[in-house]
């Protein structure tokens, strides 16, 4: 992974100046700086309205008790189309609005997602629970939650104390 890395950050800004010459010839160096900046400006407001698009989509997976998986990896497809529209050159330009373009996007989230392992707890969506009968949270009926901490101490064993009926003689 390293030798990969390595190895981009050696060719890509070669490949980018080796084009961005070739269109320099072309078109002239002024107006390479224009469309280098046209890129990224134009690159940046895509970026907003595309990652408002997909968080809305997260949301909605998410208030219906479903993963957001492919949404979760077009996010970071999001963010990195924005670093590379952002980063001078046409190369990054192009590669940019492929993570951008949504039916790009999607074959490459899936793609992906296929090769990551989404670990949680049970193999559950747990962390959000859809509401019950009459709006009520199907946790709340099934009794009261309540989060703390222990401590073990080694050598004093300790058992739990059975449940005593002081409270009800309280109340009577």
């Amino acid at each position: 992974m390293l030798q990969i890395l390595l190895l981009l950050f050696i060719a890509v800004p070669i490949v980018e100046i080796a084009v961005l010459l070739q269109v320099g010839d072309l078109i002239g160096g002024l107006n390479t700086l224009v469309v280098i900046i046209l890129t990224a400006v134009i690159g940046a407001l895509l970026v907003k309205q595309q990652g408002i698009q997909n968080w809305m989509r997260m949301q909605s997976k998410m208030a219906r008790g479903q993963m957001p998986g492919e949404e979760m990896a077009g996010g970071l497809l999001i963010f990195l189309a924005g670093v590379l529209l952002i980063t001078p050159g046409f190369v990054t330009d192009v590669i940019g609005l492929l993570f951008l373009l949504p039916p790009t996007r999607s074959v490459i989230a899936k793609a992906m997602l296929k090769r990551m392992v989404i670990r949680g707890a049970g193999a559950q969506f747990s962390h959000f629970q859809r509401k019950g009968p009459a709006g009520r949270d199907s946790q709340q009926e099934k009794g009261t939650t309540i989060d703390g901490e222990y401590q073990h101490k080694a050598g004093s064993e300790s058992q739990l104390a059975e449940p005593s009926d002081d409270n009800d003689q309280k109340k009577n």
